[in-house]
């Protein structure tokens, strides 16, 4: 039998205090709709999502030609949201309801839900609250469903009840579309209740099933950022055991975030605060100290990065050293056994075998040999304000301290470039090249003194 797969995308998200929509919030990397959608994506046939507030930046954000974009035009309740989408889907499927705002539902106990479906005319599923408020109660006699019973229309016997509905219901679609032509907005919010179906199913004697919710927070909606950051910390916190099961090292999996897809080799160590952006691969034998962010990066083996590094779209070799303090921007590629230190930046280079430039230093658009040492505070001089300029360094060649290569430049192999030089013109190898101003000595100076 086909699924097809409604989720609720139609609120405002006051609470959020945000030009955004709601489900249109970010937990991780994704936003909440998009979370929810991928687990749609894996068990359903068709997905229809239902929109109201901010519907446009919804439809653009998520930009899937494969979805059935539904208009809820007012907003007049779950069971009219519902009814929106019914036109679309065929009688002989299941409907399977989901929400924009419920994150962390997993798709393996989606797919319990429909099986459930499929052995009974209705689906719930239910979890357990130590504190219920706010959620409609699940009414069972003789542990079988009666009702679900909304928070504003619950007596005082039903508001001690623990089991409440998640919302999240798989049901025959023909029963469906029964059902909720007739429901009424007779109670306390003067809405369509799409809850009220389960009392029409059981006063037509149909069957309703159900599972229950293992963990809380699967089924958890976010109204407001307090509640969008607990579910993030969840979600970290989920995904962080699951690396340290693959055998990853993490100092302290509380403080590290991946907001992406990593994946890594043997004997990976990560230290806190590291965040993990895009896609990111760890070769064998990686570590990564504290405070680093990497985004978009290949690691090779036995790569070292010290604290506080910021790597974006690079590739790091075998046996790199980068870091403390050090900036790898875009299309940077450094080599193996490359040195990159403390406070250098490397943007759109790619820096040979067993370089080094250790400290202090600018290096961009710029195609470095092997073997190659760069001084402290050296620099290439890529843009003239207009263009960006090559600069090409052979092997073996030695950049003195505080030197400025200006591009299109092109140093030879084995060079020597003296300290504190501007070099505007190509340096021959194997030679000394320098450029410096007459050292004098101003015999008559006195150094100022205050008045």
């Amino acid at each position: 039998m086909n699924i097809h797969t409604i989720i609720l995308a139609a609120g405002k998200g006051t609470r959020m205090h945000s030009s955004k929509p709601k489900v249109l919030q970010t937990l991780s990397s994704h936003t909440l709709l998009e979370h929810v959608l991928i687990q749609a994506k894996a068990i359903s046939q068709k997905v229809h999502i239902v929109y109201g507030f901010g519907g446009n930046q919804v439809k653009q954000a998520i930009n899937d030609n494969s979805i059935n974009w539904v208009e809820q035009a007012q907003q007049l309740g779950t069971g009219h949201a519902v009814a929106q989408a019914m036109p679309q889907i065929e009688d002989d499927s299941i409907s399977l309801i989901l929400y924009g705002d419920v994150p962390l539902i997993r798709s393996q106990t989606l797919k319990r839900l429909i099986q459930v479906a499929q052995d009974t005319d209705i689906a719930l599923l239910s979890v357990m609250l130590n504190n219920p408020t706010g959620y409609g109660r699940i009414v069972r006699q003789n542990h079988i469903i009666q009702a679900i019973v909304e928070q504003k229309d619950a007596d005082t016997t039903q508001l001690a009840i623990k089991e409440v509905n998640t919302g999240i219901m798989a049901v025959n679609t023909q029963l469906l579309k029964k059902y909720l032509a007739g429901l009424t907005a007779n109670n306390a919010q003067n809405e369509l209740y799409l809850t009220d179906i389960v009392k029409s199913a059981v006063n037509d004697k149909k069957t309703v099933g159900s599972i229950l919710a293992t963990d809380e927070f699967e089924v958890a909606g976010v109204n407001d950022k307090v509640q969008l950051a607990t579910l993030e910390r969840v979600f970290q916190k989920n995904q962080a055991i699951g690396f340290m099961q693959q055998g990853l090292t993490l100092k302290d999996p509380a403080r590290f975030d991946c907001r992406g897809t990593l994946r890594f080799g043997q004997d990976c160590d990560i230290d806190i605060n590291t965040l993990i952006i895009g896609e990111v691969t760890l070769g064998n034998n990686v570590t990564i100290a504290a405070n680093c962010s990497i985004k978009n990066a290949k690691i090779g083996d036995n790569v070292t990065i010290l604290a506080n590094c910021v790597i974006e779209e690079a590739v790091i070799n075998q046996g790199a050293c980068i870091g403390p303090f050090a900036r790898i921007r875009p299309q940077a590629n450094i080599g193996e056994d490359a040195k990159i230190g403390n406070f250098v930046e490397i943007k759109k280079s790619t820096i040979g075998k067993g370089s080094k430039v250790s400290h202090l230093s600018y290096i961009g658009d710029t195609t470095m040999g092997d073997a190659v040492n760069v001084g402290a505070g050296v620099i290439t001089c890529n843009y003239d304000g207009v263009n960006k300029y090559q600069t090409i360094i052979g092997n073996g060649a030695f950049i003195g301290s505080d030197s400025q290569l200006i591009a299109p430049i092109n140093i030879g192999e084995n060079a020597t470039i003296g300290a504190g030089s501007t070099i505007t013109k190509a340096s021959p190898e194997g030679q000394l090249t320098l450029s410096r101003a007459k050292q004098i000595t101003m015999k008559n100076w006195q150094r100022p003194t205050k008045d």
